[in-house]
């Protein structure tokens, strides 16, 4: 008898982890929640989508809880401690629980202790680079006690995982450093073409950049996180704020981290407005730095 999965979160990383672990041998169904199903807009457009793509739509928390032995969290940073919360009030015990979400040590270690009290085996996990790329096969370091468990059940999907503690926070605090880099270099490209932009000097900018790493091709590195910004700025500057959770927590004052949140909601709240309308991820940076000059 195999694994019946439950996926709390049905976006972009719910989904992709839901439709790619479907069909793995050993997954004998994969029942979903997300917040949204409940939306009386949208809630039945979305069920019905993820009903198409083959899983099993719960009618919350219970349900998904009463069916699952593993209980997979792809939901945003804000959402990762409530969520724990939760479903250590519905979760079997003896069930296992992935943690995908970008949160803090902290709050991943008051996430496990709510799960297990309700004896839950709490796995943290760091997803190490952009899910879509790659799907199920997306680099993650694994931690806690039960990480080694899960390891080879994972590995056997053919995930592409790798335990780097028996200590719960050391997966989190890998990934939220590096994150601090990767949307900190999105935060400073956006400011930097932008503003070069601005004064018509993007043609002396950028081969300084190049110059200086010429193993980066600036232009479209420039495009790609510009997109991915609008896209997921909401979303980064929550991980942002978790990050800088990350930093308190070591006994720093997150001064960098905390203004790339404040740029991540920014760029967010511009794209809620409309402003990025018409542009994707095949657009180039000029464009989306034009519509942020143009918008004064």
């Amino acid at each position: 008898m195999g694994t019946t999965l439950g996926l709390i979160g049905y976006g972009e990383v719910g989904g992709i982890f839901g439709r790619g672990l479907r069909t793995q041998n050993g997954v004998d169904a994969v029942w979903v929640w997300d917040k949204r199903f409940a939306d009386p807009a949208a809630g039945a457009a979305t069920r019905a989508a993820a009903q198409d793509e083959g899983m099993r739509v719960a009618s919350g928390m219970q349900e998904l809880c009463s069916h699952a032995g593993l209980l997979v969290s792809a939901v945003t940073a804000s959402n990762t401690l409530a969520v724990a919360v939760e479903a250590a009030g519905h979760a079997r015990s003896g069930a296992r629980f992935l943690d995908l979400n970008s949160a803090s040590p902290g709050t991943k270690q008051r996430a496990a202790a709510a799960l297990e009290a309700a004896g839950v085996a709490y796995v943290e996990a760091g997803v190490m680079t952009s899910v879509p790329p790659y799907g199920i096969r997306v680099p993650m370091l694994l931690g806690g006690p039960q990480a080694e468990a899960l390891a080879g059940t994972l590995g056997g999907w053919g995930m592409d995982v790798r335990v780097v503690s028996d200590r719960l926070g050391v997966a989190s605090a890998i990934k939220m450093s590096r994150s601090i880099m990767i949307k900190g270099l999105e935060a400073l490209v956006i400011e930097s073409y932008t503003t070069a932009r601005r004064y018509g000097v993007e043609e002396h900018v950028l081969p300084t950049l190049k110059e200086t790493f010429p193993q980066i091709d600036w232009d479209r590195q420039g495009a790609y996180f510009f997109s991915r910004v609008v896209q997921h700025g909401k979303r980064r500057a929550e991980e942002m704020r978790e990050a800088a959770q990350t930093v308190r927590e070591a006994g720093f004052d997150p001064l960098m981290t905390a203004a790339i949140a404040a740029k991540q909601d920014w760029v967010a709240a511009m794209a809620r407005e409309g402003l990025f309308d018409g542009l994707d991820a095949s657009s180039d940076w000029q464009a989306y730095s034009d519509r942020l000059i143009g918008r004064e």
